[in-house]
């Protein structure tokens, strides 16, 4: 290999890497902004709206590019598969178990997704999981356990609900979360194998799309009597960020860089999300964080650092 070729190599792979890491920044922020609109939209119609808003934005990326060979019953049928494990189960899970805990706590249980990327990668793709990948997703795990065991017990207006079925509502709201974490690393493994013949924005419509279709009966049930004129204008600007960022962008970024890196290591960018999470719930939610907590954080982007090095134990 050339010096030329290898500059050249070094580059696409940190632009894929920035990819990577922009989506799942993304995905933090949304998931933490969610918060109002989930206290202002019932579940299903803020889901029916955010393929809506996102599908008006991608309608051109439908189209089937000229170059691309025609899609086989096996690439429809994982297509669809992901969409419905990385759209629509992802957005109910994700959004009932925001609204019945707190963002510092899903962040929480969301960073759980490298290690669960990584067993599904190795089961599903027999990829080779490199040491340094491996740290790096055990750098994760002891950051979730650090962060676990230093997060507030008392949360004003979750703690003080009634039990739902018996078991406190953030309970609850972490297993959904936690549902929803099975769900996205379905969706990167699933994406690994799509990126192999689809390109990014035909993947992000497409999935989009089929989202659209399955939510569209829950989403028209619950708009059916709902007051709209209720909402305010910024809500619906936070909505707009929150449908493109979720349907459009974040899926673009990640499958543009899933397309030259091993699922393995892409999960371990998702400690970007519980971050960025974080982040939105102290700056914006009155959420706090201790020293202990930010030490977690800062080991998870360790583990970061050492999946990306250049090396052959990569």
């Amino acid at each position: 290999m050339s010096s030329h070729e290898s500059a050249s190599d070094t580059a696409s792979k940190g632009l894929a890497y920035l990819s990577l890491a922009a989506s799942m920044s993304l995905v933090g922020s949304y998931v933490a902004l969610s918060k109002p609109l989930v206290a202002a939209f019932p579940v299903f119609l803020l889901a029916w709206l955010r393929f809506g808003i996102g599908g008006v934005a991608m309608w051109r990326w439908l189209r089937k590019p000229v170059d691309e060979s025609p899609l086989s019953s096996h690439t429809r049928r994982l297509l669809f598969l992901e969409s419905f494990l990385g759209n629509f189960l992802f957005s109910i899970c994700m959004l009932f178990g925001v609204s019945l805990t707190t963002a510092v706590s899903a962040g929480v249980v969301m960073s759980s997704i490298p290690a669960v990327v990584a067993v599904l990668s190795r089961v599903f793709l027999k990829e080779r999981i490199g040491k340094r990948t491996a740290m790096g997703i055990v750098c994760a795990a002891v950051g979730i356990g650090l962060f676990s065991m230093q997060k507030s017990a008392y949360t004003p207006g979750l703690n003080d609900t009634q039990p739902l079925w018996g078991l406190s509502r953030q309970l609850w709201g972490n297993v959904l979360v936690f549902a929803a974490v099975i769900c996205e690393a379905s969706y990167v493994v699933i994406g690994k194998r799509l990126t192999e013949g689809l390109g990014p924005k035909r993947i992000s419509a497409i999935i989009n799309f089929w989202g659209f279709v399955l939510i569209t009966p829950l989403g028209l049930w619950m708009a059916w009597d709902f007051d709209f004129s209720r909402v305010s204008v910024p809500l619906w600007v936070l909505l707009v960020f929150y449908a493109l960022a979720a349907s459009m962008w974040t899926v673009w970024l990640w499958m543009t860089g899933l397309r030259s890196v091993p699922a393995s290591r892409a999960g371990v960018f998702t400690v970007m999300l519980p971050i960025s999470a974080a982040a939105i719930g102290v700056l914006f939610m009155g959420e706090t964080l201790t020293p202990v907590q930010m030490l977690a954080f800062g080991i998870a982007l360790l583990g970061l650092v050492l999946a990306t090095l250049p090396g052959k134990s990569g």
